[in-house]
C-alpha cells in the first residue's frame, strides 16, 4: 500500500551527556592558546578524530568552523558555538567558501572506509583540491594527521596513500605540519573495538607471523593533545612529527595485555599462515568493524610501526599514557556511557548524502503500520524506544534481527554487530545496528534509515501521539523500490512484520 511520508526537519536529540572541563583531554596541556589566532577550519569534523578535536578547540576559546558533507542536526547540537559549512572535499567552489577567512586548517579527511581499492586515488584528489583552494585563500597553516610507518619498507596501499596526501599538501606554499600516528586506542576507535571483541569472543586466538611485528600504539587523548599543541606552538609549522605512546609492543602483546586486564583465559597459538584476507574477513564477522576497514588496519601491521623521531616532545612536552591505561580508559568510558565519537559516525561512505524519507515527498512504494494505546507517559515510552538495538537487542525476536544482521555482514554489509555508540541515548546520525538515526524529536518521533544491503530503501519510524488521554505508540515500516526483486523482497518479509513489530511495541510499552 502507498503511505505518505512525514516531513523531516532538524530537531533536538535526546539527553546527550555533556562534557565538563575535567573530561577534556587538553585541560592539562602545557601549551597555551596562541594570542591572535584567527578562525580555525576542521575538515572531517563528523569523523572519530575530528569530532573530538572540535570540542577541545571550542573549550580553549578558539573560533571554529567545521566542514561537513551534509548537514545533520546532530552537528549543530553537538557544537552550538561552532560555525558549520557544507562542502565536498573535491569541489573547488565549496572549498573556497569553506576556507574564506580561515587562519589555520586541520586536514583530517581520509577514505579509510573506502579502503583498499579506492582510498588512495580518492584521498589524493581531495588533497590536491584542498591545497589549491587553501593557496587561493592564503591561509597561514595546514595541520594534517596521517599514518605512521617504516619508510624503509614497502607501505600498505592505505598507508602509502596517506604519505602521498602529505606530499600533495606540501606541494604548495602553505606550511604544513604533518603528524603521523600509529594505531589509535580509545573508546569508539576501530582499533580498540577490533582488539576488544577478539579477546572477549575468542577463547583461542591464532597468531600469524605479522602479529609479532613491533607497534607503538597511542591513546586518543594524546593524539588530540598533539593536534592542539601543534597549533599552539608556531615552530611546528612546516615540520613532520611521529606520534606514539610509551610502549613498543607486538599486536599479540596488545591482545595479551587486554586479556590480562579482562582476566580472560585466552589461549594464543602460533600459526604459520600469514595470508591477510584469511584473517580480516573472519575478524569482520566477529567485530563491529567491517572488512574494508579491518583490512586497511591489518595491512599496516605487516611492517614495523615504531616512532623513530621523538622531536614532537620538544615542542609539546607531556608524557603520553601507556597502552594499558589507554584501554582501561576506553573501557571506563564505555561503562560510563560517555563515548562521544565512534568510527561508525563516518561509515558507510556518503551516508549523509543518502536519500532522506522526506525527500520522497510521500511517494513511498510500500508501508506497514502497527500501533497500540497505552496509559504510559510519552517521555517514558520514548526513553524505552531509544534503547533498542545494540547489546540490549530488539526486545523480542532477537534471533531474527541477528540472523538478518549476520547475513548482511557475510555479504560485506554493516551488519547488526556494528551495535551503537551509547546504550541509553540517541542522537541524529547515530547508528543502531544496521540502521542510522535520520530524525529524532524527543518524546515524539524516532526515524531510522536502513543501511543494510537491500534491493531498495527502507526506514523504520516510531512515533507517539496523544489520543483520548492516552498515548498512541506506533511503528511504521517504509520501503521504496523500483525493481522486481525489490518487490519480491518486500512481500517475502511482510509476514514477519506483524510478528516482529506487534511484539516490539508490546515490549517497548512493558519496559517503559
Amino acid at each position: 500500500m502507498i503511505m505518505k511520508a512525514l516531513t523531516a526537519e532538524p530537531l533536538p536529540y535526546l539527553e546527550s551527556p555533556v562534557q565538563d572541563s575535567q573530561e577534556f583531554f587538553c585541560f592539562d596541556l602545557p601549551t597555551k592558546p596562541w594570542p591572535g589566532t584567527g578562525k580555525i577550519l576542521v575538515t572531517g569534523a563528523s569523523g572519530y578524530i575530528g569530532g573530538r578535536l572540535v570540542s577541545e578547540l571550542l573549550a580553549r576559546g578558539y573560533r571554529v568552523r567545521v566542514m561537513v558533507r551534509g548537514a545533520p542536526a546532530s552537528n549543530r547540537n553537538l557544537w552550538p558555538d561552532a560555525e558549520m559549512v557544507i562542502a565536498d572535499a573535491t569541489d573547488p567552489v565549496q572549498l573556497r567558501r569553506a576556507l574564506e577567512g580561515v587562519d589555520t586548517a586541520y586536514y583530517l579527511i581520509h577514505s579509510l572506509r573506502l579502503c583498499p581499492k579506492d582510498a588512495p586515488s580518492s584521498d589524493l584528489k581531495a588533497a590536491s583540491a584542498f591545497r589549491t583552494a587553501a593557496e587561493e585563500k592564503q591561509i597561514k597553516r595546514i595541520i594534517y594527521l596521517g599514518g605512521l610507518g617504516d619508510v624503509r619498507n614497502p607501505f600498505s596501499p592505505h598507508l602509502g596513500g596517506r604519505m602521498e596526501v602529505a606530499k600533495e599538501l606540501r606541494r604548495g606554499t602553505i606550511p604544513v605540519t604533518v603528524l603521523r600516528a600509529a594505531l589509535i586506542i580509545g573508546s569508539g576507535s576501530a582499533s580498540y573495538e577490533i582488539i576488544s571483541h577478539l579477546v572477549k569472543k575468542l577463547p583461542i586466538i591464532f597468531v600469524p607471523p605479522w602479529a609479532k611485528n613491533r607497534l607503538q600504539p597511542i591513546g586518543i587523548r594524546d593524539v588530540i593533545k598533539y593536534l592542539v599543541g601543534s597549533l599552539e606552538v608556531p615552530e611546528t609549522a612546516g615540520k613532520d612529527f611521529e606520534l606514539g605512546g610509551p610502549d613498543i609492543l607486538t599486536f599479540e602483546q596488545m591482545l595479551r595485555i587486554l586479556a590480562d586486564v579482562l582476566n580472560s583465559k585466552t589461549f594464543f597459538i602460533p600459526f604459520f599462515f600469514s595470508y591477510l584476507p584469511l584473517y580480516t574477513y573472519p575478524l569482520s564477522l566477529l567485530t563491529p568493524v567491517p572488512n574494508t576497514i579491518t583490512q586497511c588496519l591489518m595491512e599496516g601491521l605487516k611492517n614495523e610501526v615504531v616512532v623513530r623521531d621523538n622531536s614532537i616532545k620538544r615542542f609539546v612536552p607531556f608524557e603520553p599514557i601507556s597502552y594499558r591505561e589507554a584501554i582501561i580508559r576506553a573501557m571506563s568510558r564505555e561503562e560510563q556511557d560517555r563515548v562521544h565519537t565512534r568510527w561508525s559516525d563516518a561509515y558507510p561512505p556518503a551516508h549523509v548524502l543518502a536519500v532522506k524519507l522526506h525527500e520522497l515527498h510521500g511517494q513511498v512504494a510500500y508501508g506497514a503500520r502497527y500501533s497500540l494505546l497505552t496509559p504510559k507517559g510519552s517521555a517514558d515510552l520514548f526513553r524505552s524506544i531509544c534503547r533498542i538495538g545494540g547489546k540490549e537487542g530488539w526486545f523480542h525476536g532477537n534471533w531474527m534481527w541477528r540472523t538478518r544482521g549476520m547475513l548482511d555482514r557475510i555479504l560485506l554489509g554493516v551488519g547488526s554487530i556494528r551495535g551503537r555508540k551509547s546504550p541509553t541515548y540517541l542522537e541524529i546520525n547515530d547508528v543502531v545496528d544496521f540502521w542510522r538515526v535520520e530524525d529524532l524529536k524527543q518524546a515524539e518521533r524516532l526515524l531510522l534509515r536502513a543501511e543494510m544491503k537491500l534491493p531498495g530503501m527502507a526506514w523504520l519510524e516510531f512515533h507517539i501521539r496523544e489520543e483520548e488521554g492516552q498515548q498512541r505508540l506506533s511503528v511504521v515500516a517504509y520501503y521504496d523500490t523500483h525493481t522486481l526483486f525489490g518487490r519480491i523482497y518486500w512481500y517475502l518479509f511482510l509476514p514477519f512484520h506483524h510478528f516482529l513489530f506487534k511484539n516490539l511495541l508490546k515490549e517497548i510499552e512493558k519496559r517503559s
